[in-house]
């Protein structure tokens, strides 16, 4: 007679799994890179461990409904394709689970909603579809009221299986406290340097093209405050604060906080030393 089938246990990370995870996390956070080039490792590291076709570091401001990302150079998402995402960022199944649920970890788009009606809707007609992917998952290392911030995982056809969300997870406390350390150790860098203060002083030759209205905010955002703890510092609403981040990204052209606070971080070059003839 034969046996009934038993159901299929559920598959979970291998030791092989774990031991290509750590030495992913060494290379990544070895000597405690500044917050960028932690983003730049981490993208192009952790799709060894888990298949992505784009991987990136999303900066999602919950506050203005803008993300901002950090991909790996050949992975690059156009300015198009950012705009689309943002026209749909409330709707966004992996934004709203994060931002409702702090303490929530790995999550797959097909966790929320079957891949049907994830299909269904006009976030994937204007986004996913044109630029190739069907699914995505997003592991969250930083989220309050204001900012979340996620490595999402894109890929084609195939869906995130659970061993890949569960790898995932188990490495993502890892990946959090490399994250804050990166963040804290440009912050402490910046102190020492002088570019924390009650009114912060920041490099001239870097950031003159800045107003003194947006000095002061990116001042406070190397300083570590949120948009609505500027906000009340200032007499001005997070939505106000979130505007002059945004001319501040344009003028100092980058992408992201992190971004900027190394930007505004990081000392002038000195001039080279003048050598006087004998």
């Amino acid at each position: 007679m034969q046996r009934p089938r038993t159901a299929r246990h559920r598959e979970t990370p291998t030791a092989r799994d774990f031991a290509a995870a750590f030495d992913a996390l060494k290379e990544i956070g070895d000597g405690c890179p500044p917050p960028v080039e932690f983003a730049r490792r981490a993208v192009a590291l952790l799709p060894r461990l888990v298949t992505s076709e784009i991987t990136t570091l999303s900066i999602c401001d919950l506050a203005t409904g803008r993300r901002r990302v950090v991909s790996s150079p050949q992975h690059a998402i156009s300015a198009d394709a950012l705009g689309a995402f943002d026209r749909h960022f409330f709707a966004h199944p992996l934004v709203h689970y994060h931002a409702t649920h702090h303490a929530g970890g790995a999550h797959r788009i097909t966790d929320s909603m079957s891949d049907r009606e994830f299909r269904a809707t006009p976030l994937f007609a204007d986004y996913y579809m044109k630029i190739g992917l069907d699914h995505s998952l997003a592991l969250p290392l930083h989220v309050d009221g204001d900012l979340l911030v996620s490595f999402v995982f894109n890929r084609a056809k195939r869906n995130f299986d659970d061993r890949e969300r569960d790898l995932l997870e188990r490495l993502r406390p890892q990946l959090a406290n490399l994250f804050r350390a990166s963040v804290a150790l440009a912050q402490m860098r910046s102190s020492a340097s002088g570019a924390i203060a009650p009114a912060p002083r920041l490099v001239e030759d870097r950031l003159g093209q800045l107003t003194p209205r947006e000095r002061e905010v990116l001042g406070w955002v190397t300083a570590g405050k949120t948009n609505a703890q500027i906000g009340t510092i200032l007499g001005a609403s997070p939505r106000t604060v979130a505007k002059h981040l945004e001319r501040v990204y344009e003028k100092l052209g980058v992408e992201s906080r992190m971004a900027a606070v190394m930007r505004a971080s990081t000392p002038a070059p000195k001039p080279p030393a003048v050598t006087r003839g004998a």
